[in-house]
C-alpha cells in the first residue's frame, strides 16, 4: 500500500465548531452505480448551493478509492480520512475551508478523502466505521452534510450510506448509467430499507428525455423490488459543467445564471431537506 505523508498543521483550518445542535443535521448522501456521471460535480454544487443558502455545510468525500472532491474545488487540504484513519489527526481538525468555510458567506467546509495516494483503496471495516461514526458526530454542528459515496456497491459504500438520512441516486440516460443505477438501489433496499432513494438524472439533453429515463428506472424498480424511487430532478447538459470543473470553481460560482444551476436549484428545493 502507497505510503501517506503525515500532514503538517493547517494554517487554514477550518473555523471552530458552534455549539452542538439537538439534532444531528440532515446527511444527503450522493451515490451513482457508475462512475462519470457527475456524482462528485453535483455533490459539490449543492454544498455550494446549501452554504450560499445560509446553512452551514459540511462536505465529506466518502468515495474512499478514488476520492477528489478537493481537486474538482481546487483545495490543498493538510489532512484527509487517511490521515484520521492512521490517527494522525482527529477527525474534526482534518476539516478544511473552501470559499473561507462556514465563517464566510457562502462558504464551506470540506472533509477530503485520501487524493492520488490510493491509502483508503481497500479500507478497513474498522476504518469505515470510524468514519461513518465521526460523520455522524460532526453533523451536530453543521445544518447539512453532503456525502459523496464512490460509484458502485461494495461493502464501504453501504456502511456510509447508513448514516444518511437521504439518499440522491445520480444516473445519465446511457443504459449502463441506468442498469447500475438499478442495481444500486437493490442492494440498499436489502442494507438500509429505511433509507428511501431519489433519482436525478445529470445531463439530460432535454427534459423531456430525462423524464424518460426516470421513468423507464422508476418502473424496473416498482416491478422488480416494490419500490418506486422520487425523481427529485433532471438537470440538463450544459457546457459550463465542464467549464467550472476545469477552473475548479464550483458552478454556482463561475456560472450563477448557467441552465445547470437552474436545474440543480430546482433539485434542492424537491429533496425538502430539514
Amino acid at each position: 500500500m502507497t505510503a501517506v505523508p503525515k500532514p503538517k498543521e493547517n494554517p487554514r483550518a477550518a473555523a471552530p465548531r458552534r455549539a452542538p445542535r439537538a439534532q444531528p443535521a440532515p446527511v444527503l448522501a450522493v451515490a451513482s452505480g457508475k462512475g462519470g456521471v457527475g456524482k462528485t460535480w453535483l455533490s459539490a454544487t449543492l454544498a455550494c448551493i446549501f452554504a450560499r443558502q445560509s446553512k452551514r455545510t459540511l462536505l465529506v468525500d466518502g468515495d474512499l478509492g478514488l476520492a477528489n472532491v478537493d481537486v474538482q474545488l481546487g483545495v490543498r487540504a493538510q489532512a484527509d480520512l487517511a490521515a484520521v484513519t492512521r490517527g494522525w489527526v482527529a477527525l474534526e481538525d482534518a476539516v478544511a475551508p473552501v470559499l473561507g468555510g462556514v465563517a464566510r458567506a457562502g462558504g464551506f467546509d470540506l472533509l477530503a478523502g485520501s487524493s492520488g495516494t490510493g491509502a483508503l483503496a481497500d479500507p478497513r471495516s474498522e476504518d469505515v466505521a470510524l468514519i461513518a461514526e465521526g460523520v455522524g458526530k460532526l453533523a451536530l454542528h453543521y445544518d447539512r452534510v453532503v456525502l459523496d459515496l464512490a460509484a458502485g456497491v461494495d461493502p464501504a459504500l453501504v456502511r456510509l450510506a447508513k448514516t444518511a438520512t437521504r439518499l440522491l441516486v445520480v444516473t445519465t440516460e446511457e443504459p449502463t448509467a441506468l442498469a447500475d443505477a438499478y442495481a444500486l438501489i437493490k442492494v440498499l433496499k436489502t442494507a438500509a430499507p429505511t433509507l428511501t432513494p431519489a433519482v436525478a438524472v445529470n445531463m439530460a439533453d432535454k427534459r423531456l428525455s430525462g423524464r424518460r429515463v426516470y421513468d423507464h428506472l422508476a418502473k424496473v424498480c416498482e416491478q422488480h423490488l416494490q419500490v418506486r424511487p422520487a425523481l427529485a430532478g433532471i438537470i440538463r447538459r450544459d457546457p459550463r459543467v465542464p467549464d467550472s470543473i476545469r477552473a475548479q470553481i464550483p458552478l454556482p460560482v463561475r456560472h450563477p445564471t448557467s441552465d445547470a444551476l437552474d436545474d440543480v436549484m430546482s433539485l434542492v428545493e424537491s429533496l425538502s431537506l430539514t
